[in-house]
């Protein structure tokens, strides 16, 4: 018989974890909710003991796990149920304990649903091709015209380019320098790499003029506007920027965890404090 312990452990899980704000995030809104819930980090290294890792997620007072790099398609793999935007990219960010099984949900995604409001695309550019990439091309998949991929990798790009043709999205891989000249016809172009980071980066796509109705989409987030985002908003170019996705993709979660709606209101109070201390 399982023990009577009530759940009341999150965690997140990735080879750096403890250097996430994560914790920072939540901790204040579970004391907020009166949940008696508390969040940690588990530095789980790339060839960490990943079974060991599944057990300790089962534990009867676990509630779910957040997952970042480089465990999302371990995450997805482990479940014993994965919802379908987790099938379709392989990739998972939250793992919710179910009794003796695990839920797989993949929140990135959401946020990026909600953030771009279902907006038709014409044309989308995706600088970069590892899983922010991959998350941005599942949630635009039903409505984009044609999509521009293009990493430093050619393999991280061709990967992508494959799953783009398996969804029926009429898409190309493209070199670095063709995808900077492409940026000026684009109406979507998303950063999914860490350009930006610092202060001394330039824009991610060079700096060219944007079309007038392009939205950017920056992953990147630091605690000054990067150069993508302030190009961008020079030019009176839409700007999504890291921080609204860390936002929404948090929100995402409310619901899954079963938590009160006034989760959202202190998600956001909490984010603005630490974007300022940030």
């Amino acid at each position: 018989m399982e023990p009577s312990t009530q759940p009341s452990r999150l965690a997140l899980i990735g080879s750096a974890a403890s250097q996430a704000m994560s914790p920072g995030l939540w901790n204040p809104v579970l004391r907020g909710l009166g949940t008696g819930w508390t969040y940690e980090a588990w530095d789980v290294a790339p060839d960490g003991d990943l079974a060991a890792v599944r057990a300790r997620l089962l534990a009867p007072d676990m509630v779910a796990a957040n997952v970042t790099m480089p465990h999302k398609h371990w995450a997805a793999e482990t479940a014993d149920v994965a919802a379908e935007p987790v099938r379709l990219s392989g990739a998972c960010n939250l793992l919710v304990r179910q009794d003796h099984t695990l839920l797989a949900h993949n929140t990135d995604i959401t946020a990026i649903e909600v953030l771009l409001g279902g907006a038709y695309q014409r044309h989308a550019l995706l600088l970069g091709a590892g899983g922010a990439a991959r998350a941005a091309l599942i949630a635009i998949r039903d409505n984009v015209g044609s999509v521009s991929i293009t990493d430093r990798d050619p393999q991280a790009s061709h990967e992508l380019l494959e799953l783009a043709r398996e969804l029926g999205i009429n898409a190309r891989d493209v070199t670095w320098q063709q995808a900077q000249d492409l940026a000026a016809e684009a109406s979507l172009i998303v950063n999914a790499t860490p350009i930006g980071k610092s202060t001394s980066d330039g824009p991610a796509w060079g700096g060219s003029a944007l079309a007038p109705d392009a939205v950017l989409y920056d992953f990147v987030y630091a605690r000054h506007s990067t150069a993508s985002v302030a190009c961008a908003q020079a030019m009176g170019v839409r700007s999504i920027d890291g921080w609204d996705h860390l936002r929404e993709q948090a929100v995402a979660m409310v619901p899954l965890l079963g938590l009160d709606a006034r989760a959202r209101t202190l998600l956001q109070e909490t984010l603005v404090r630490l974007r300022d201390g940030h």
